[in-house]
């Protein structure tokens, strides 16, 4: 994740391969698969390979003997579809980006900060169409989750939705810049400003 993050997405590939193929079984194969070689395939234009990830990170998922059990730890279903969603949209398939986006934010509790990532990526996945919307979604993850409760990744997602959102103007999208422009930076563990 971290080679991915920085670019370097032969090496990412290379990891996410390796780590596969030595998960067990069932959750873990499902997780290094969605959360590994899924996206580092979609960011590599490589869109076969990238479903036949997703279609082994779906039939592990199933076959997980803990299935739905509650209090499961880690990855579930709705962050698998945030994963879907997200290499969706660096493959160009914003229909199907959109349609997991949702599914991964119905799936989530308001305010956390997976409905937020599913929101966010939701709203990525309207700009071009539906830029009001997208913005309005955006403003809407940032009146309910307090910016010192605002992961990285959020902030993120919300730079790529700006730079998505610059040549639209629609409503909202003036207020969500000026909230980008005003958001408190992140805290550091001693609740100090870190940016």
């Amino acid at each position: 994740m971290a080679a991915r993050h920085t670019g370097i997405l032969t090496a990412a590939y290379t990891y996410a391969e390796r780590g596969a193929a030595a998960a067990p079984a069932g959750l873990v194969r499902a997780q290094l698969h969605a959360w590994a070689l899924l996206p580092t395939l979609a960011q590599q234009g490589r869109g076969r390979k990238a479903n036949t990830a997703l279609e082994v990170a779906l039939a592990e998922l199933e076959a997980d003997p803990a299935g739905q059990a509650p209090g499961r730890f880690g990855f579930d279903e709705p962050e698998l579809a945030l994963h879907q969603a997200e290499a969706h949209l660096a493959l160009g398939r914003t229909e199907q980006a959109r349609t997991r986006a949702e599914a991964s934010a119905a799936a989530c509790t308001t305010g956390t900060p997976k409905w937020a990532a599913a929101t966010l990526v939701l709203a990525q996945a309207e700009a071009c169409g539906q830029p009001s919307d997208a913005a309005q979604r955006a403003l809407d993850v940032l009146d309910r989750v307090p910016p010192s409760r605002l992961r990285a990744t959020a902030r993120t997602r919300l730079q790529r939705l700006n730079g998505l959102l610059a040549a639209r103007p629609a409503e909202y999208v003036a207020d969500l810049r000026e909230r980008l422009r005003t958001l408190q930076p992140p805290v550091d563990a001693f609740g100090a400003p870190s940016a």
